[in-house]
C-alpha cells in the first residue's frame, strides 16, 4: 500500500514538474511579430529607405517603419515609452543616455557610422566660399540645427565656438535654428537663408545646393552614430538582426553611396 502511494505521489510529482516547466516555457517565448520600428536620426532617411528596399526582399516576412527626426526628441520619445526596437543616434550623447538609464541593451549598442560637417548654399551663390565670410555684411540668415537637441547644430555650435566666429554670427542675430538637418537643408534650397551646416551626404543627396565649405574635424566632436537595440523592444532578436545588418558590407555599401563613413 505504502509502495503504491508512493509511486502515485511521484507520478504527481512529476506531472506537475511538467506543467511548470511547459508555462515557464510560454512564458519566456516571445514570437516574433515581423514589424520593427526603427527610430533614426533624420540624416539617415535616404539611406535607410534605400536599405528597406534591400532587406525587405530578404527578409520578406519583417516590416520596417521608420520614425525619423532629430536625435534628442527621439530619446526623449524612448524616455517616454514610446514604441521602438532599435535606436541610431547621430550623436553620442542622446545614447549615451538611454544607456544610463537602461533603456537600450547595452551589449548591442555599436558605432555604427560616422560623418562630415559641411556648409551649404544654393548651387548658385558665389558670396560664400569659406565659413569666415559668414560674418561678411553681403551674407544673411544661417541654417543651423538646435545646439541642444540636434547633434549637427551641436558640433556647428562647437565648430563656429573654435573658430571665434560664434559670438559675432549670435549679435549680428544670423543664426536660424531648425529641428533637425533636414529641415536645414529645405531652408537652403527654398532660398530662405543663404546658408547653413548639414552633413555631408545631406548635401551629396540634393541637386540644389553645394558644399562651400568642409568644416575641420579639428573643431568639433567627432561625429558618431551609435545604434542599439531598445530595452522595451518585444522583438529583440530581429531587431538584432536588422543591426547585423547595417553592419554588414551590403549595409555599409548602401550608407556609402549617401556619403556616410565607416568607423575606423
Amino acid at each position: 500500500m505504502r509502495k503504491r502511494l508512493g509511486w502515485v505521489f511521484l507520478n504527481s510529482l512529476l506531472v506537475l514538474l511538467a506543467v511548470v516547466l511547459l508555462l515557464a516555457g510560454c512564458g519566456t517565448a516571445q514570437p516574433s511579430s515581423g514589424a520593427l520600428t526603427i527610430s533614426a536620426a533624420a540624416s539617415l532617411q535616404n539611406s535607410l529607405t534605400d536599405i528597406q528596399k534591400v532587406y525587405t526582399k530578404i527578409h520578406p516576412n519583417v516590416q520596417l517603419t521608420f520614425n525619423f527626426g532629430a536625435s534628442g526628441p527621439l530619446e526623449q520619445q524612448i524616455e517616454q515609452g514610446a514604441p521602438a526596437d532599435l535606436f541610431i543616434s547621430a550623436g553620442k550623447a542622446q545614447m549615451d543616455a538611454l544607456v544610463k538609464k537602461n533603456l537600450v541593451v547595452k551589449k548591442t549598442k555599436v558605432n555604427l557610422l560616422s560623418n562630415v560637417l559641411v556648409l551649404i548654399t544654393g548651387k548658385n551663390d558665389k558670396s560664400v566660399t569659406s565659413i569666415q565670410d559668414l560674418t561678411k555684411p553681403g551674407v544673411g540668415k544661417i541654417g543651423i540645427g538646435t545646439p541642444q537637441s540636434v547633434p549637427a547644430g551641436k558640433y556647428a555650435e562647437e565648430s563656429l565656438k573654435s573658430l571665434k566666429l560664434w559670438n559675432t554670427l549670435q549679435q549680428q542675430q544670423k543664426l536660424v535654428l531648425a529641428k533637425d538637418v533636414t529641415q536645414v537643408l529645405t531652408y537652403v534650397e527654398m532660398g530662405s537663408v543663404d546658408a547653413g551646416f548639414v552633413y555631408q551626404s545631406d548635401a551629396q543627396g540634393s541637386s540644389q545646393v553645394k558644399v562651400a565649405a568642409v568644416v575641420p574635424d579639428s573643431t568639433h566632436q567627432p561625429i558618431v552614430y551609435p545604434a542599439a537595440v531598445v530595452a522595451g523592444s518585444k522583438d529583440k532578436r530581429d531587431a538584432g538582426d536588422f543591426l547585423k545588418f547595417l553592419e554588414s558590407p551590403q549595409g555599409q555599401q548602401i550608407f556609402a553611396k549617401y556619403g556616410f563613413k565607416m568607423m575606423k
